[in-house]
């Protein structure tokens, strides 16, 4: 196993401890979406359900599908005649939340593309709204992948794949209503739009609660001792081998022997 960078790790953990700095300006963010596989037409996967949760006291917004059709009054068995109309108002009080939300750094796991990530979410808000209408654009500077910081602070074995649902389990940490993700693509053709969206909202405190692990130096992992230091000895003793000053004391102290052990010999 490839112990971690140690300059990525040392960078990790700082991001990592600035982020409880001040929990009070971070919100965990996740979301659920049709499955983007075997999607011959080309077209994006449509969003289904939205959790934002405050990492200071845990305060979750929600966005979902079937709650913007219950405040409509839509029956929940019309609700797939309805997907644009209501996926679009959705999408829309995100975004507005965004714009409330200003100061707001997320973290997020592997929210990272267009395929699945902030990217989806503003394209989805651009297919269905009207030409120059513009969502939110979330500021790259304001997202943290937790589930990048992980890698770099433990090294890119340090949990089994699917790594959110694993590293779960390992702590303890029961996801009582967790789907995985092709879990949730069922879920979606089966329009159990309610099993989505308490996925969802158990995701993001699944996430926030090994952020505090991760954090307070206690989460469990598959990296060994070694694992987490070894990178850290090697690249110690070559800095050490490398460092000129060090060669040349070694190099005074082999001469001083040296001349030491002819002294021995030759003194009567």
């Amino acid at each position: 196993m490839a112990p971690p960078n140690p300059k990525r790790q040392k960078e990790a953990r700082r991001v990592l401890d600035e982020l409880f700095d001040r929990p009070d300006k971070v919100s965990v963010i996740h979301y659920s979406c049709e499955s983007f596989y075997n999607r011959q037409d080309g077209s994006s996967p449509r969003i289904t359900s939205v959790a934002v949760r405050r990492l200071d006291y845990g305060h979750t917004a929600s966005f979902s599908i079937h709650q913007t059709a219950e405040i409509r009054r839509i029956p929940f068995d019309r609700i797939t005649d309805h997907y644009d109309d209501l996926e679009k108002e959705m999408l829309g009080r995100l975004s507005a939340y965004f714009d409330r939300s200003m100061e707001m750094t997320y973290l997020h796991w592997n929210m990272r593309d267009s395929n699945y990530g902030f990217q989806a979410i503003e394209h989805r808000f651009r297919v269905l709204h009207e030409h120059g209408c513009e969502p939110h654009v979330v500021d790259d500077k304001s997202k943290v992948d937790l589930s990048r910081l992980l890698y770099d602070i433990y090294g890119a074995d340090y949990i089994a794949h699917p790594r959110l649902a694993v590293l779960s389990h390992k702590n303890d940490i029961m996801p009582l209503d967790f789907l995985p993700g092709a879990q949730e693509a069922s879920a979606f053709e089966e329009k159990d739009f309610a099993a989505l969206h308490m996925s969802t909202l158990r995701k993001v405190e699944v996430i926030a609660k090994i952020a505090v692990r991760a954090h307070d130096r206690n989460l469990k992992t598959d990296a060994t001792w070694w694992d987490m230091r070894g990178g850290r000895i090697v690249a110690s003793l070559t800095w050490l081998g490398e460092h000129p000053l060090l060669t040349v004391a070694l190099g005074i102290v082999g001469v001083a022997s040296l001349v030491l052990a002819m002294v021995c010999m030759f003194w009567p």
